[in-house]
C-alpha cells in the first residue's frame, strides 16, 4: 500500500489533473465526489486501490446498478476510476490496470432537447420587452441584463460557465467576435452578430460601478452565477408561454449548434464554435441532419427521380 494512503492517492490524481490538464474546478469537483465514493466501496471491503483486481472494479459497478444509478451516470464513474487506477499505475504505485479488461455499462446517447427556432424567437422577445417595460430603472437593468445573457447564449453557443464570466472589456469589444478561453484552458474565436453586440451595449450602459465583469453580482465570484441564470432563464421562459422543464442554459447552447446545423453549417465548424477537443462530441447533433440530407439526396441525385 502507498504511503500516501487512499485519500492521498485521490489527492495526487487530482492535483496532475489540475497542474497537467488545466481541469476546471467544477470538473475537480465531480472527480472529487466519484472517487470518495468509489474509495468508500474499497475501504468497506478493506481493499487498498493499488491491489484492486478487474473483478474489483465490475463487483463496483454492479453495486452501482443495484443502486439504481443510470447507465450513463455508472459510464461516468467508471471513467473517473479508469483514469484513477491509470495515475497509479503510470505512476509505479500499482503493478497494473484493473480497469483496463473492463467494460463499461451499454448505454444509448441521448438526442439533446432542442428548442425551434419560433421558441427560440418567443423567449427573447419576451426578454426584450421586459426589459423596455420595466417599472423602475433598476428592474429595467435586470431585465436587460437577462436579455443580453440570453441574446449571447443563443447568438455564440458558449458554456454557461464561459457566459457568466465573460469579462466586461468583451461587451466593449469593436471586433467582431470574442476570444473564449475554454475547457482545459483553450482559446477559440467565437463569432458575435450585431444583435449581440447591440444587446451588450444596452446592457453596458446600465452597468454603474466599475469592476472587471460583464454580468457583475453579490455572489463568491463576483459575477452572477450559473444557477441564478438558469433560475431566472426558466422565469422569462414561464412568461413566454414555454415548458420551464424545456428550458436550461445548455438547451439554448443545444439549439445554437443544432439550429446552425439545420442551416447548412458544417460539423467541423460547430465544434470550434462550441469549443469541442473531439468531433465524436459534436456528432450528437447530427440527427438534426438527417431530413435534410434525405431530401439533399432526393433533390440531386442523378437517379433519385429514375
Amino acid at each position: 500500500m502507498s504511503t500516501l494512503g487512499p485519500q492521498g492517492l485521490m489527492h495526487a490524481y487530482l492535483d496532475m489533473l489540475a497542474a497537467e490538464r488545466g481541469a476546471a474546478a467544477n470538473t475537480l469537483a465531480a472527480y472529487r465526489r466519484d472517487l470518495d465514493d468509489y474509495l468508500g466501496h474499497l475501504a468497506g471491503l478493506r481493499l487498498d486501490p493499488g491491489a484492486v483486481e478487474p473483478a474489483g472494479i465490475r463487483a463496483y459497478l454492479a453495486e452501482l446498478e443495484a443502486r439504481g444509478l443510470k447507465s450513463t451516470s455508472a459510464a461516468r464513474r467508471l471513467s473517473c476510476v479508469r483514469g484513477f487506477h491509470r495515475f497509479l499505475y503510470a505512476e509505479g504505485l500499482a503493478e497494473g490496470d484493473p480497469t483496463a479488461p473492463v467494460s463499461g455499462p451499454k448505454r444509448g446517447r441521448g438526442l439533446p432537447k432542442v428548442l425551434s427556432v419560433a421558441e427560440v424567437d418567443r423567449l427573447l422577445a419576451v426578454a426584450k420587452e421586459a426589459a423596455a417595460k420595466a417599472p423602475n430603472p433598476a428592474e429595467a437593468a435586470r431585465a436587460g441584463r437577462m436579455h443580453c445573457l440570453i441574446e449571447l447564449l443563443y447568438a455564440t453557443g458558449l458554456r454557461v460557465s464561459e457566459l457568466v464570466a465573460l469579462p466586461r472589456a468583451a461587451g466593449s469589444t469593436k471586433e467582431r467576435f470574442l476570444v473564449v478561453r475554454g475547457k482545459g484552458g483553450r482559446e477559440r474565436l467565437v463569432p458575435l452578430t450585431e444583435v449581440a453586440r447591440s444587446a451588450m451595449a444596452a446592457h453596458l450602459a446600465t452597468l454603474t460601478a466599475p469592476g472587471p465583469w460583464l454580468f457583475p453580482a453579490d455572489s463568491e465570484t463576483g459575477h452572477i452565477t450559473r444557477q441564478a441564470f438558469a433560475r431566472d432563464l426558466k422565469a422569462v421562459a414561464a412568461a413566454a408561454g414555454l415548458r420551464t422543464d424545456k428550458i436550461s442554459p445548455h438547451v439554448l447552447r443545444h439549439a445554437f449548434a443544432s439550429h446552425l446545423l439545420q442551416n447548412g453549417a458544417d460539423l467541423r465548424v460547430v465544434q470550434e464554435l462550441l469549443g469541442h477537443a473531439d468531433i465524436s462530441t459534436t456528432q450528437i447533433y447530427t440527427h438534426v441532419l438527417d431530413e435534410r440530407l434525405k431530401q439533399m439526396v432526393r433533390d440531386l441525385h442523378p437517379l433519385a427521380s429514375a
